[in-house]
């Protein structure tokens, strides 16, 4: 198993120990309000486009590695970008790009979100291998 399918796996563990939907939500939300994010970043440049709600994403590329911050005006949203942070920061953009996502089904995310945010947890992942493609280009 591959490093980023063992922090995939690592996540639904801890999400998993909450037996009701509600704390759930509260530890996405805990999550989120975690985040920090340096807001010279929010700009249409960074935006991820297909959210609902306003969402920024920012990557910096440090030793063929991809470091993600991200933030959105939504506790919720802003949850999520923290569950993919966890996940994908740090790793090789190859890494991203060839890894199954595995922690949406596994976290039961696709069955309790709502469809407009399904939709943005989907463009937001788009946004991560996007730039991680383009750290692979040296864009």
């Amino acid at each position: 198993m591959s490093e980023l399918e063992d922090r995939q796996q690592a996540m639904v563990e801890d999400f998993l120990i909450f037996e009701d939907w509600t704390s759930r939500y509260q530890m996405l939300i805990s999550m989120g309000k975690e985040l920090s994010f340096d807001p010279q970043y929010q700009t249409n440049d960074y935006k991820v486009r297909g959210c609902q709600s306003q969402v920024w994403l920012h990557s910096e590329v440090k030793d063929n590695r991809i470091y993600f911050t991200g933030i959105s005006d939504s506790t919720i949203v802003s949850g999520l970008i923290a569950v993919l942070i966890k996940i994908f920061s740090g790793q090789t953009p190859q890494d991203i790009l060839a890894a199954p996502i595995l922690f949406i089904e596994k976290m039961g995310l696709e069955k309790h979100l709502s469809p407009t945010r399904r939709n943005g947890l989907f463009h937001m992942l788009v946004s991560i291998k996007h730039q991680a493609h383009q750290a692979l280009e040296g864009k």
